[in-house]
């Protein structure tokens, strides 16, 4: 089974983009609260998006299953205040388990979390598990920098995170270490404040010691780890230097990374630097970059196909790679998916 393990719904009819602007809008003007009752959107609409977006792109790069989380850049934690974030995020992943319903062999949910600026990420816990044992999700999606942009929050290694960390032991769930917008106009979005944010969230994992205190738990580093890589060496030396534990040792029980590299280079070397059990077919499809590569003819987007022009990967790493460290690595899929059928 090849599992895509980073797909978010960004073909979402405009009808929930409109209702957030209208939320956001009458929060920040007066102080109302935009009841979710007003967003409307038919099981017509959803499909549409789906079987004119990811569907056909999934049958083309043979795809079975991917986990589907709310757009990551319109999480925008920033806005509003932590009640508001609880509505949006609410709304947002009970639109994920409308489309999980309709297209239960295709996709498993991932849960966006209602993380707000000054707020303890510990508050999230209680949407997290009514996703995972009220809607069926395997994950969820934590924003290390919920100011988007301007890295006002503690690290997501900080005492803070804890009851968070406590309650994704307990329901056997990783999370995927994702920032969302970017509202700092020196920082681009998708190409800068992704990358710095995974980078960053990797170095604040590997020199601390959280996984002492949470030795089961389980992050997803996207877009291949950022610069982690290309630079493991420089993070290699510097945990020697603090006097720390290999990093090996200290991460790769504990940390893996997924295959959005849009560049075959980019993901030889990821694959030369972190070990085939440590990583996860992912795509991103229809995210950051949209467009089509002149030089190969093929999307941007489509790892599948890169992966598949690397020859060096063994057919035990690529069975691996593709599917089997995606079934260890969230703990409740291989039930969810025995509970639909799914094989």
């Amino acid at each position: 089974m090849n599992i895509d393990c980073h797909g978010h719904f960004t073909t979402v009819p405009s009808t929930l983009i409109e209702w957030r602007t209208r939320q956001i809008k009458l929060f920040e003007e007066s102080g109302t609260r935009l009841s979710p009752d007003e967003f409307e959107i038919t099981d017509v609409d959803i499909r549409q998006a789906i079987e004119t977006g990811q569907l056909p792109l999934q049958r083309e790069r043979q795809t079975d299953l991917t986990l589907f989380s709310p757009i990551a850049g319109y999480m925008a934690h920033h806005y509003g205040d932590e009640e508001m974030s609880q509505a949006w995020a609410r709304l947002c992943n009970d639109l994920i388990h409308r489309v999980v319903t309709l297209f239960p062999g295709n996709f498993v949910g991932v849960c966006q979390l209602p993380q707000s600026p000054g707020v303890s990420a510990g508050n999230s816990a209680a949407e997290l598990e009514r996703c995972v044992t009220e809607l069926g999700f395997v994950a969820c999606n934590l924003n290390p920098d919920p100011s988007d942009g301007y890295w006002q929050s503690p690290p997501i290694t900080d005492r803070s995170f804890y009851p968070l960390y406590e309650k994704m032991v307990e329901l056997d769930v990783p999370a995927m270490v994702h920032v969302s917008m970017s509202c700092n106009p020196a920082v681009q979005g998708t190409c800068a404040h992704y990358l710095n944010g995974d980078t960053t969230a990797f170095l604040q994992l590997a020199t601390s010691d959280l996984f002492l205190d949470f030795p089961t738990l389980k992050f997803i580093i996207p877009h291949g780890g950022g610069a982690v890589p290309y630079h493991w060496g420089r993070y290699r030396g510097y945990v020697q230097d603090l006097g720390k534990k290999p990093l090996e040792e200290i991460v790769l029980d504990n940390v893996f990374f997924d295959t959005c590299v849009y560049w075959q280079p980019g993901l030889e070397l990821l694959l030369k630097s972190i070990p085939a059990s440590n990583i996860l077919y992912a795509s991103e499809m229809i995210g950051a970059v949209q467009g089509i590569d002149a030089q190969s003819g093929h999307r941007f987007d489509d790892t599948k196909y890169l992966l598949d022009s690397i020859p060096t990967i063994s057919d035990a790493d690529r069975k691996l790679v593709m599917g089997e460290n995606a079934l260890r690595v969230y703990g409740r899929l291989t039930s969810v998916l025995a509970s639909r059928h799914v094989k």
